[in-house]
């Protein structure tokens, strides 16, 4: 009886070091102004009633969600920007029956003037305060007046080389002269893919990110994969350091591309070393 008492006891101590811890990591990040979030895309083999699922599992409320994902918990159709108005309402609800907050959506590129304004009324009508994309340059001064009149932001993503925003300057040159709500959603991982220091191009975009989508991969490559964070290449306390200095505020998306199936610990894991590092920050 005493053995299974003094067990009890420990178990009950140690949850309650890990509760205060995780409430020192979130009070950090509450003061910083970071929000940890998820791609819906980490868990695009599933609906995305199971993707919120799945964030709740790794103690992510924030999310991205990416056009064409199946909604699913009873809802026809897929995520879009062209949802009609009930279909957005039934969504808003999954959202709030499953304690998530819909924050940002893409990578999302319309090719006409009608359809940028199609999507930022689409975004104003679903709260989301960030719309992620790589526009074409006939459409950034409209985008500029877009987020303007909605207060919405645009962050320009980088996909690896040759993609056309694959490094800082041509997101800088984009939004030049245009919005202060347009910016950077620093993709760290595709930086490294294109052989980049994800720190040199934090700095280079200093006051201009809007958003991350946090990765950490195992070798400096095109073909890199995604590893735990704090075990890869991409200089993730380095990069955290870095944007806490520069004052950063906003959504790190996690964003897990690989073991597609079964990458929940993972992204868990991921997600308990980014609250160590914000602790101590």
């Amino acid at each position: 009886m005493k053995k299974l008492r003094n067990a009890l006891m420990l178990a009950g101590g140690l949850a309650v070091a890990l509760f205060a811890k995780s409430a020192t990591a979130q009070s950090r990040a509450d003061a910083l102004g970071w929000k940890l979030g998820a791609q819906a895309w980490t868990f695009n083999h599933f609906t995305l009633a199971e993707a919120l699922d799945k964030m709740d599992s790794c103690g992510i409320q924030y999310v991205e969600a990416f056009p064409g994902q199946v909604i699913g918990g009873g809802i026809e159709g897929k995520f879009d920007y062209h949802m009609s108005p009930e279909k957005q309402e039934q969504v808003k609800s999954l959202f709030k029956k499953k304690h998530k907050v819909l924050m940002a959506f893409g990578v999302v590129v319309p090719e006409s003037a009608a359809e940028w304004r199609i999507l930022f009324d689409f975004a104003n009508r679903m709260g989301i305060q960030s719309i992620t994309s790589e526009p074409q340059a006939e459409y950034l001064d409209l985008i500029s007046s877009l987020c303007d009149q909605f207060q919405i932001k645009l962050a320009i993503h980088d996909h690896p080389k040759p993609s056309h925003y694959w490094n800082p300057e041509t997101v800088l040159a984009a939004i030049k002269g245009r919005s202060k709500l347009m910016g950077a959603c620093a993709d760290i991982g595709h930086w490294v893919r294109s052989g980049l220091d994800p720190v040199e191009c934090l700095k280079k975009l200093d006051g201009h990110i809007m958003s991350l989508h946090f990765k950490d991969l195992n070798e400096k490559t095109p073909e890199g994969h995604d590893v735990v964070w704090g075990n890869g290449v991409c200089q993730i306390a380095k990069v955290m350091e870095t944007l806490k200095n520069q004052h950063f505020k906003g959504l790190f998306s996690a964003e897990y591309e690989y073991n597609w199936d079964y990458n929940v610990p993972e992204v868990k894991a991921s997600a308990a070393f980014w609250r160590t590092i914000v602790s101590n920050l």
